[in-house]
């Protein structure tokens, strides 16, 4: 059975919480015990219905709030699939949270509450989702019971979306659109009879049917970064030299010619072992140890990948940046950028650009990127690094920026 990784999000108030919890309802995937206590819930709350949103916000804060701080991951599966969701938040302040927990996703649903439209929150949330990828983006007009079930509605928000996908939506990139009522479940499992001029599927049959893009790699060419070098001390295994790590893309079998980086030393993959078993084949997202036929000089850090498809290896790279903390990144500033295994020092050499969600363009003039920003950065590094291109290979586009003094991350980019 498949997995689907959904990522939620919207504006405060448009309705995360409580779709996720209708879904769950409607899957039979809450306890009689929890059903209970939900209504007991919500009637000390002093509502007249069950309030769903309360099985998505666990923290304290969140309850007392009523808002999304902190992502959620939700699960539960139906005969056909499981599915994990990330309930994202919706404040801008944030929009660091949205980041992290839409990175995985193959679907991304993006809510709209129906009386207010399309709002900057929407935009930010549909630019990270093309930033990040996510091929298939639902936006889900919520809350369709406030505004009469009224078809006009419903289609006057699609025309202001639509206006904003021109912009962003990257080619290959799938827009579905479906009025919802997540209070009362109207599309949500099967199809609302007051919105009977809604011809497409309800919102799971959507996610039931959605094509799910291979997020393990296995297509992409194999990236394989070294975290240890495995020299037991023992007679037994007193010439054994193995290379642990996780196999962040691609494949690899023994026999097949590989090349470290960023020596270019040239070999041939003699074992993978896994544990105690041999195996035949290394896929993505297995940790593993390889062994080679050559003695080579590979340490933390480098990379094994197969001849002819590796990355190229450089010293500088231009990256798109969300920048996750109080003090501002500026250009000349060091920082320390984690790419997989590889650790280096950098320094920002400029900043290109910095998006304005709410006109949906590029400001070249930036001087800093403050929380929560998202622009264009260039690095330049002390060593080497060989990333892909993250629209190529996101697992080996992607990376951390760390403050080289308090150790905290605070910043995630995508190498372009």
């Amino acid at each position: 059975m498949d997995i689907l990784r959904i990522a939620t999000a919207g504006s405060v108030d448009d309705g995360k919480s409580t779709l996720i919890g209708r879904l769950l309802f409607e899957t039979n995937s809450i306890t009689k015990d929890k059903i209970e206590a939900l209504k007991t819930a919500s009637q000390r709350k002093g509502l007249d219905f069950v309030d769903l949103s309360l099985l998505t916000d666990g923290l304290i804060a969140e309850r007392e709030q009523g808002i999304t701080i902190d992502v959620a991951h939700i699960y539960f599966n139906t005969p056909n699939r499981k599915y994990i969701i990330a309930d994202t938040p919706g404040h801008f302040e944030y929009t660091r949270n949205m980041v992290t927990g839409a990175s995985n996703a193959s679907v991304s649903i993006i809510l709209i509450d129906a009386r207010h439209g399309v709002s900057e929150q929407t935009k930010r949330h549909f630019y990270i989702s093309s930033l990040l990828r996510i091929k298939n983006v639902i936006v889900a007009v919520n809350k369709m019971d406030l505004a009469n079930y009224e078809e006009s509605r419903f289609e006057e928000i699609r025309k202001d979306f639509f206006e904003l996908e021109e912009k962003v939506r990257f080619e290959g990139q799938e827009v579905n659109f479906i009025p919802i009522s997540s209070l009362y479940g109207e599309n949500i499992v099967t199809k609302s009879e007051k919105m009977d001029w809604y011809k497409g599927e309800p919102l799971l049959t959507l996610l039931e049917t959605v094509k799910i893009e291979a997020l393990d790699g296995q297509s992409h060419a194999f990236r394989f970064p070294v975290q240890f070098v495995i020299r037991p001390k023992t007679d037994e295994f007193h010439d054994f030299r193995g290379y642990a790590g996780k196999v962040s893309s691609g494949f690899i079998k023994p026999g097949d010619l590989i090349e470290a980086l960023p020596s270019k030393q040239i070999s041939k993959i003699k074992s993978i072992l896994k544990a105690e078993t041999s195996l035949e084949i290394a896929n993505p997202g297995e940790s593993v140890v390889l062994t080679l036929e050559d003695d080579i000089d590979i340490s933390r850090g480098d990379m094994i990948v197969k001849v002819g498809e590796g990355p190229e290896i450089v010293k500088s790279f231009s990256a798109q940046v969300c920048w996750m903390d109080s003090n501002p990144l500026v250009a000349g500033k060091n920082y320390l950028i984690q790419h997989g295994t590889n650790r280096q020092k950098t320094k920002v050499s400029g900043i290109g650009a910095v998006m304005n969600v709410e006109i949906m363009e590029e400001s070249s003039d930036s001087q800093d990127l403050k929380l929560n920003q998202i622009g264009i950065v260039d690095f330049r590094f002390a060593g080497f690094v060989y990333p892909d291109k993250y629209e190529v290979n996101p697992a080996n586009g992607a990376f951390i920026i760390i403050d080289e003094f308090s150790n905290n991350t605070v910043g995630v980019g995508f190498v372009i």
